[in-house]
């Protein structure tokens, strides 16, 4: 699915421009790729918020209308400011949406490890996301894991994950991705106090009572 982007052309660059563009909730951006010479342009932040806010996030496929154009691109950068956090500067990449192109896709852990949460433990994900490689018409928007038939130690490595058609993983095959860590429940009980210890511990609080 893709969603339309309008951005206009124009814009003076510069920092002070930029900063008079964001009071005004606008965003300096710049297009590229495909051969396409650098453009800069203004988007409206809260139409640039709309067109992400699916579940694909910032690997939604946009259509960016510009000066009676249409350019399929995906955000290749977003800077944030500091400190407030909000979109500064946006690069978007035009595409072809028969080429392939790397990007990260999130990943979601579904169903409930019993048998680690039986012991007291937990399951981990030790990667956020996953770099693949995919054509545009094929990206997802997620990558999901079944972790139901975890057990405590088990580690669910890239290798191993089942990847949506049309899509490859990028990276080492061994690199863990979900980790289900042994909880309290299956660490080895202390080792109890020999009879003579806990004899003399009596024996002198008997003495203290006397």
């Amino acid at each position: 699915m893709s969603t339309t982007l309008v951005a206009t052309t124009g814009r003076s660059t510069g920092s002070a421009a930029s900063r008079r563009l964001r009071r005004e909730e606008k965003i300096p951006a710049v297009i590229y790729g495909q051969g396409m010479a650098p453009v800069s342009v203004i988007i409206d932040r809260r139409d640039l918020r709309l067109a992400l806010s699916g579940a694909a996030g910032t690997n939604t496929i946009l259509e960016i209308a510009l000066d009676g154009n249409v350019y399929p691109a995906v955000v290749k950068e977003m800077q944030r400011h500091p400190v407030r956090r909000t979109v500064a500067h946006v690069d978007f990449l035009r595409i072809n949406m028969s080429e392939e192109l790397t990007i990260a896709v999130p990943v979601r852990l579904v169903g409930e490890a019993k048998a680690v949460v039986a012991e007291g433990g937990l399951v981990d994900p030790s990667e956020d996301t996953i770099d693949i490689v995919t054509t545009p018409a094929n990206m997802p928007s997620e990558i999901t894991i079944d972790i139901s038939e975890m057990q405590p130690g088990d580690v669910i490595r890239l290798g191993a994950i089942t990847l949506p058609k049309g899509t490859r993983a990028l990276g080492d095959p061994d690199l863990p991705i979900v980790t289900a860590i042994a909880g309290s429940k299956a660490e080895v009980a202390p080792v109890a106090a020999p009879a003579g210890e806990g004899a003399v511990v009596a024996a002198t609080d008997d003495k203290s009572k006397s």
